[in-house]
């Protein structure tokens, strides 16, 4: 509380006052004082000393010296996030594959206020489209994201995950694991402009890029390319007022810089990766004067209330969890993986082979405690680059991986592979049988 008076002067004094009785000096006062970030603080004269308060009186007799507001977890990040994305909290639960941020994952984070991407990657269309319907049941006004993942070996699920977007009104999807622009990703955030009776650009598909590199990153903060909407337009996917209000709007909204995390991140340093995508996101910002303005949010190692506020101070407009998540009871994980990860050190992680990127030598970082997953993925890969074919592996090192890792016959393991893609994705099959050695893709589908 203030008191205002004026001096001789008629100037303005603005006073807080605080109760003498009230003041604190002691060491588990000023602690717990201060880790109350829900209630302001004041400092103010104790005798020889000072101590605290978290409450000014209008009879108070000692002056305020210092103070520090209150912090509520809604007052964090940046509010134009916040209204966007129609939350509480500047905050986003990232995709896991395979469904691991699930339905009910989505759905509770959306109650509290919270954004939240559905696990779309690896997944069906039959189970995406089933699993977008129960979200929506739920939180049929939102807030929920689809995550939308770059597959470089399986673009028809790319583009099937699209079409099933723009089909139930997916209004905002988590793009990840890009290395350019598609033209699945393009058609999406281009399928959802119009123009405002004010002539300003109305983005009804906003997208969240999730990136680790700089050239990916201005991709997202740049217009569609011009090559991409000429021919997306020439296809009739698009109409004429989109392809002229393309160049007018980025291909994301936000931009968030993941770190080294669980994902395709490459092993990007927090505290460099995040500066830097700021410092291009200033740059292209000033170039294309975009209204919203483009918001540079992280991700990546963030597990702690320290983390977080660390991520904020250094300009974050909002944060992301991923992995951490997994020890939800919502999350799409077996117990077994709750409690591997629960007990998971700093030094019980280690990089292997990505499996939607395996032939392209991708790799990320999975836990190597308590699992082989790591040494025999990496044992894969070497055989999958030394060996041009199945056939080709010495016969000891093909008993080997028969024993110790399929624990089957390769025969088998190919033929389970077959019937994995004929579901998932057939051209995957007919392109394999364009190869040689009896149509098999060196390692693909192992």
């Amino acid at each position: 509380m203030s008191v205002l008076s004026f001096n001789k002067q008629n100037q303005i004094n603005w006073a807080w006052k605080v109760d003498s009785q009230k003041i604190d000096s002691s060491e588990v006062a000023i602690k717990n004082a201060l880790m109350d970030i829900e209630n302001p603080i004041y400092l103010a004269q104790n005798g020889a000393g000072v101590g605290i308060t978290q409450s000014v009186a209008d009879t108070g007799e000692q002056a305020v010296l210092a103070f520090a507001q209150a912090v509520n977890c809604e007052d964090l990040g940046d509010p134009a996030f916040k209204k966007q994305h129609k939350v509480k909290y500047a905050y986003h639960g990232g995709a896991m594959a395979n469904g691991i941020a699930s339905v009910e994952l989505v759905v509770a984070l959306g109650k509290a206020g919270f954004l939240c991407s559905f696990g779309a990657a690896g997944l069906v269309p039959d189970v995406i489209e089933d699993s977008i319907k129960r979200i929506q049941t739920e939180l049929p006004n939102g807030p929920f994201a689809v995550n939308l993942i770059h597959a470089p070996s399986e673009e028809a699920l790319e583009s099937g995950a699209v079409d099933i977007f723009l089909k139930l009104g997916v209004d905002t999807v988590e793009a990840s694991a890009y290395l350019a622009l598609t033209e699945h990703i393009v058609y999406y955030r281009l399928a959802g402009l119009s123009e405002n009776s004010d002539g300003s650009v109305n983005i009804g598909n906003k997208v969240i890029a999730k990136i680790s590199r700089t050239e990916v990153a201005s991709k997202f903060m740049s217009p569609a390319p011009q090559k991409v909407v000429d021919k997306l337009l020439a296809k009739g996917k698009i109409i004429p007022i989109q392809e002229q209000l393309s160049g007018r709007a980025p291909m994301a909204d936000d931009i968030t810089a993941e770190a080294d995390s669980g994902g395709h991140t490459d092993n990007r340093p927090f505290l460099t990766l995040l500066p830097t995508i700021i410092a291009l996101r200033d740059q292209i910002q000033a170039e294309y004067n975009y209204s919203p303005a483009l918001r540079v949010g992280a991700g990546g190692g963030i597990g702690t209330p320290e983390a977080t506020l660390a991520a904020f101070n250094m300009g974050a407009a909002y944060i992301v969890l991923g992995s951490v998540n997994q020890a939800c009871v919502e999350a799409g994980a077996s117990e077994h993986t709750r409690k591997l990860l629960a007990n998971v050190e700093m030094a019980d992680v280690t990089m292997a082979p990505a499996a939607d990127m395996f032939e392209m030598g991708v790799k990320l970082q999975v836990v190597k405690r308590g699992s082989m997953f790591a040494m025999r993925a990496n044992k894969l890969y070497d055989l999958y680059s030394n060996y041009d074919s199945i056939e080709a592996i010495p016969a000891l090192e093909r008993e080997k991986i028969e024993k110790q890792i399929f624990r089957q016959n390769l025969d088998d393991v190919w033929t389970t592979t077959i019937a994995f893609f004929h579901e998932r994705d057939p051209e995957m099959l007919a392109r394999a049988k364009s190869l040689p050695n009896l149509g098999r893709p060196k390692f693909r589908g192992i």
